[in-house]
């Protein structure tokens, strides 16, 4: 494994202080690296779709962010939007205080309202659980619950809660979830070494703002 895992990573930029050159470049690097996406506000998705046309490069954006407790129709039109302004990907948070009150019905009719819009339009959806403030029964809760579904990922984390990813709940997700759903993990991911583990624990896609950097480490180990 060496410079490949460039198409392994989503590019990401989701400071709310992120200007237009800033996107600009995230887009400029992720044309010059080859990664799988950029993931960025859904205020800049018409930006970088015009950036990246005529690349390979899938446009992602978030959905419900970073706390996931909108309700499902808030939701929906934020996906509406999204694709209507040309994303590809969808990375939504799933409704956690729904799942710390143990309101199944909530979860299940945010998955059902959503997941067919996404797919119906040809989208991905990347659904977050925020794996950094569960237990491991959560974890599993999670995995059984959306397992049922054809959810296109299951992510670990949104990035912005006080632990991110964590090799044991990638480890976890992929022992409990069927083979049709991947995992992205994302959260504190800064080193080459650290995307290496992640895949090797069956991640398929890694989200991280340190894509540069983990790429020339890559480069330096070829």
């Amino acid at each position: 494994m060496s410079v490949s895992i460039a198409s392994f990573i989503d590019h990401t930029l989701l400071k709310p202080v992120a200007s237009k050159s800033d996107i600009d470049k995230l887009c400029d690097e992720a044309r010059q690296y080859g990664f799988a996406a950029v993931c960025v506000p859904p205020y800049y998705v018409r930006r970088a779709c015009e950036d990246l046309q005529g690349s390979k490069v899938k446009v992602a954006t978030v959905i419900g962010f970073p706390l996931g407790y909108a309700k499902a129709e808030v939701k929906q039109v934020e996906v509406s939007q999204a694709i209507a302004d040309g994303a590809d990907e969808l990375d939504m948070v799933m409704n956690l205080a729904a799942l710390f009150s143990g309101d199944e019905h909530t979860l299940r009719r945010e998955i059902e309202m959503i997941l067919p819009e996404v797919h119906a339009r040809g989208k991905v959806l990347k659904l977050i659980i925020e794996s950094g403030t569960l237990s491991d029964e959560q974890i599993r809760y999670c995995c059984a619950l959306y397992g049922q579904y054809p959810v296109d990922f299951l992510k670990t984390s949104t990035g912005f809660a006080e632990k991110g990813a964590s090799i044991e709940a990638v480890r976890l997700m992929r022992s409990l979830l069927p083979a049709h759903i991947q995992i992205k993990a994302s959260g504190g991911i800064r080193h080459y070494d650290q995307v290496k583990q992640y895949i090797e624990a069956g991640a398929t896609r890694i989200g991280c703002s340190a894509s540069v950097a983990i790429m020339q480490e890559a480069i330096q180990q070829v």
